[in-house]
């Protein structure tokens, strides 16, 4: 099944998938699926409004981490390098009076040519903060100002942070869409297809339905024409008591009858032509009929069709 288009389409969609739960952020722990979409982050139980703090942040390409006592920061900045990558991250926690920090520059080429930059950039961002070390959001106002000064000096690039979905996420979001797009074009042009073929064997059935009422009319008209001849046959060979003319073609009509009620038993309803042919007898069969009854003479022009 793999080397069918379809098997190729599943492993495709299923690489899909995994590309997009992996940079999407599914296997993050709780700090880095936060700091992924916004810029502030305090464990649980920290008495710090968060919203304010990310309103201190603002746009600006800086994270910051409030972790509680006692906490591992380095770890902490190791899980947030691919949420945060692109920003100066700080990790703190408080130290009796003082804060215990941590910083990771995941600014452009921090391990590479700005390693300089990115050290330094390490070292200033959290000057300062020790004096508010009872009030949290002071010290992110601090946080912010040092970051100001690093953009200014070049330490660090200047511009917003942008957080985006994942580009994984876009295809699904678009493969979705088409999904759907397709999926009701298909349904809505298969429904069309599949009225228009119920229509047309609607007016089929209601053809053959018409033929065959037809045909059945026409058989019974017959047979009362054979009845109704019936009391002059008797009369007529009672008297004569030969073959006369009228008595020869009324015994033959009745041979061709029974011959013709021989072919309706067995005729499929479904065959039009055949249908349609045997209507064509019966009513040569009654003008042969109506001839009797009216003493004329026998026509050659529509001969009994063998059965």
């Amino acid at each position: 099944m793999l080397g069918t288009p379809f098997g190729l389409a599943v492993l495709a969609c299923l690489a899909l998938a995994g590309w997009a739960v992996w940079s999407g952020g599914a296997l993050d722990g709780p700090v880095a699926r936060q700091v992924r979409t916004t810029s502030f982050y305090a464990d649980p139980g920290l008495d710090v409004d968060r919203a304010a703090a990310e309103r201190i942040i603002g746009n600006r390409r800086l994270v910051v981490i409030l972790r509680s006592p006692g906490a591992d920061l380095r770890d902490t900045c190791k899980q947030v390098h691919r949420a945060a990558d692109g920003t100066v991250v700080l990790v703190l926690s408080r130290d009796g009076d003082d804060y215990d920090t941590y910083g990771c520059a995941l600014v452009p080429g921090y391990d590479k040519k700005n390693l300089g930059k990115a050290a330094a950039a390490e070292m200033i961002i959290g000057r300062g903060i020790d004096t508010f070390a009872d009030r949290p959001l002071e010290a992110v106002k601090v946080i912010a100002v040092n970051y100001d000064r690093l953009v200014k000096a070049g330490t660090v690039p200047d511009g917003a942070r942008t957080i985006s979905p994942s580009l994984p996420r876009f295809l699904l979001a678009a493969a979705a869409v088409t999904g759907v797009v397709a999926g009701a074009s298909l349904l809505y042009l298969g429904g069309r297809r599949a009225g228009r073929l119920a229509a047309a064997r609607r007016v089929r059935r209601d053809g053959l339905t018409d033929s065959r009422s037809a045909l059945s009319a026409a058989t019974a008209g017959l047979a009362q024409q054979i009845i109704d001849l019936d009391p002059q046959y008797a009369l007529l060979y009672g008297r004569q008591g030969d073959d006369s003319g009228f008595a020869r073609r009324y015994r033959q009509l009745t041979s061709d009858h029974a011959a013709l009620l021989d072919r309706l038993a067995t005729l499929d309803d479904t065959d039009e032509a055949a249908v349609g042919k045997l209507t064509a007898h019966v009513e040569s069969l009654s003008r042969r009929a109506q001839a009797l009854a009216d003493k004329q003479p026998e026509r050659h022009d529509a001969q009994p069709e063998k059965s």
